[in-house]
């Protein structure tokens, strides 16, 4: 794999390269960069596999091949303590908790120490605490070299450091959200770079579509008339009646979101009833905000805060008129899909493109250099089209190399008989059920994910129950009940406990020995067929002749299925089970092209031949298939996965 990525570096050419668990991939390809890849950035798909490559992996290969190498590390910019905005929150104290003044006091003593300032590094203040909003910038708040801190402003040290390494570290969000914002230093990085590299290149699809498309929020509104207020009564007060300048803005944003009583919509804009009262309060809110923004331009010579208020409103004045759809006509671009999701407190507009192919392609026109695509899951069953044809890398050279670990012994895939239908009222009951004797057998040590955060409660309540009736001593943790990486490693440590986790816990989770015995998968992962982008990504494939499930929908819950499978074997001494409730795996005749993209595991329908597994010491040798999976029942329905 290193050899086939070192030509492509040399090449400057493109590479698609799936490696199974256990390959290397990451020294695979850090060895070429760092020897032949001149100035290389490296994109990772969350910021804690950043922190990873950057303090562990990188310095690892860097003293193994003694080669005077610069790295440097580049995460967004609310990932940094802004000097302004901490002096700003400090003074104001626009505090709304007792634990907030005690986290402000962490951070303002954190930056007289930091080098770097950023927030992974002060682990006393959770990643998720409101306070982080207050102290840092965002591109529309940010004064730039306006600032009175610009010199000591860690965003731009942290750029200056990336444009004069060698190797930069970036994560998939930051990569797009430049491409598509110009905001984030990859954008003065990228015309030096000789060599791009993808890791978790899978997530690529997803995370461009979220940056290439558009949102607005009536949440963001909000921000910006909290913003608007604060400014003008500060350097203002005279030049207007600030509360009666944002509060119709308000009073229309809120409008908006009660045009849908639910707590949480998802619909296409063509499927929202022309008689909705939606659409006048639309047409409110784009009046009322542009009352304001004229308000604003009389103002905004006064300060430059009130000036990037103005700009944050024209900006967000132009998403609302970009979302404009005609009451009750189907979608006129077929380019792109409009749809809304309303949310507890707040309504989302999206413009979504239906394929982030030509964008990206455009994206890596111009100065040729190498883009490697590495992840354990791109092909299905050996064919890496679906993977190609979502990022646009037609005709492109791709390559797989398997795992080495051997999965005929060190792992069964088991699925249940007997169980009803997905979309059967009682089937998370039916999973736990089945799901209890395996739990058992593993001694705990499992996981179980689900395709939906409603099937983890429901599944949580169950086994709590379970476990206390059979006086089952597993400690239980449930996705919600505390953050991810807390989770983690409270498993880690108990050695037999039992979590429960939706997404999140599908990939990313590296959890070796025998504290991870049995991976549960509830259901066959495919998207919820109500999902607006999805719907017009199968009208436009369908309207071209092709078949959406078979080209889209299947390929898409394979990769998915491939990364939850892969938490269950991640060193050549790990041994374990991975379960398989969904009974389509053996009565549809897609079936067999899901299980035969998975790692070839020994595989059984019957429970006992999971409890011998767990009683056996090492492997056993392997009894013979009695899956069944090659005979699915006769006329079974390919387009029936809403079932």
């Amino acid at each position: 794999m290193a050899k086939a990525i070192a030509d492509a570096i040399a090449g400057a050419s493109t590479l698609i390269a799936e490696a199974g668990t256990g390959t290397g991939k990451t020294f695979a390809y850090l060895v070429p960069a760092l020897l032949w890849g001149g100035k290389t950035i490296i994109s990772t798909g969350t910021k804690n596999l950043q922190d990873q490559l950057f303090l562990r992996d990188i310095p690892t290969v860097r003293k193994a091949l003694t080669v005077p190498v610069s790295v440097a590390l580049l995460k967004g910019r609310a990932n940094y303590v802004c000097h302004f905005h901490l002096e700003r929150t400090l003074q104001n104290g626009r505090m709304t908790s007792r634990e907030d003044v005690g986290y402000l006091r962490e951070i303002s003593r954190f930056v007289k120490t930091t080098g770097s300032g950023d927030k992974a590094e002060l682990a006393r203040v959770p990643e998720g605490a409101p306070i982080w909003n207050l102290v840092t910038s965002t591109r529309e708040n940010c004064l730039g070299s306006e600032c009175q801190y610009y010199q000591d402003c860690f965003v731009m040290k942290a750029r200056k450091e990336a444009q004069q390494a060698d190797v930069v570290v970036v994560n998939h969000h930051l990569f797009f959200a430049d491409v598509a914002l110009k905001d984030t230093g990859v954008a003065e990085l990228l015309p030096s770079a000789n060599t791009v590299i993808f890791d978790e290149a899978h997530q690529l699809p997803d995370t461009a579509t979220l940056f290439f498309g558009e949102t607005v929020s009536t949440s963001h509104i909000l921000e910006l008339c909290r913003d608007v207020l604060a400014e003008g009564l500060t350097h203002a007060r005279d030049g207007a009646d600030w509360p009666k300048v944002v509060s119709p803005v308000e009073r229309a944003a809120r409008d908006l979101r009660l045009t849908f009583p639910q707590d949480s919509v998802r619909l296409a804009a063509h499927q929202v009833a022309p008689s909705s009262p939606f659409f006048p309060a639309l047409e409110k809110l784009k009046e009322e905000l542009d009352a304001m923004i004229a308000t604003l331009a009389t103002q905004a010579e006064r300060a430059e805060t009130i000036e990037q208020c103005r700009v944050r409103a024209v900006d967000i004045a132009g998403k609302l008129a970009n979302w404009n759809p005609a009451p009750g006509a189907e979608p006129q671009d077929n380019q792109k899909v409009q749809w809304l999701e309303a949310y507890a407190s707040s309504l989302q507009l999206h413009q979504t493109p239906l394929s982030v192919a030509p964008i990206f392609s455009k994206q890596r026109e111009g100065v040729p250099r190498a883009w490697i695509f590495t992840s354990a899951t791109l092909a299905v069953k050996n064919d890496f089209q679906h993977y190609a044809s979502q990022m646009g890398l037609w005709n492109e050279p791709a390559r797989s190399w398997p795992s080495p670990f051997d999965y005929a012994q060190q792992a069964l895939l088991y699925v249940p008989k007997n169980l009803p239908p997905p979309n059967s009222p009682q089937y998370t009951d039916e999973v736990v059920d089945a799901a209890l004797p395996v739990i058992m057998a593993a001694g705990g040590r499992s996981f179980l994910l689900c395709t939906t955060l409603r099937a983890v409660s429901k599944a949580a309540e169950r086994l709590r129950a379970e476990f206390e009736k059979r006086k089952l001593t597993y400690p239980l943790l449930v996705q919600g009940e505390a953050g991810r990486t807390e989770l983690l490693d409270r498993f880690r440590a108990a050695g037999n406990a039992v979590l429960i986790g939706s997404q999140s816990f599908w990939e990313g989770v590296d959890v070796r020995g025998e504290a991870l015995s049995a991976v549960i998968i509830d259901k066959l992962p495919f998207a919820p067929p109500d999902d607006p982008v999805l719907a017009a990504r199968i009208a436009a494939m369908e309207s071209r002749g092709l078949n959406g499930f078979m080209h889209h929908q299947l390929p898409e819950a394979i990769i998915t299925l491939k990364q939850g499978a892969g938490r269950l074997i991640r060193d050549y001494s790990d041994r374990g089970v991975l379960m398989i409730c969904d009974p389509r795996l053996i009565s549809k005749p897609y079936g067999r092209r899901i299980w035969q993209s998975l790692p070839p595991f020994r595989r059984t329908r019957e429970l006992a031949a999971v409890a011998e597994f767990f009683a056996s010491p090492a492997g056993l040798e392997a009894p013979p298939d009695t899956s069944n999976a090659s005979t699915p029942e006769a006329g079974a329905d390919e387009a029936s996965v809403a079932e």
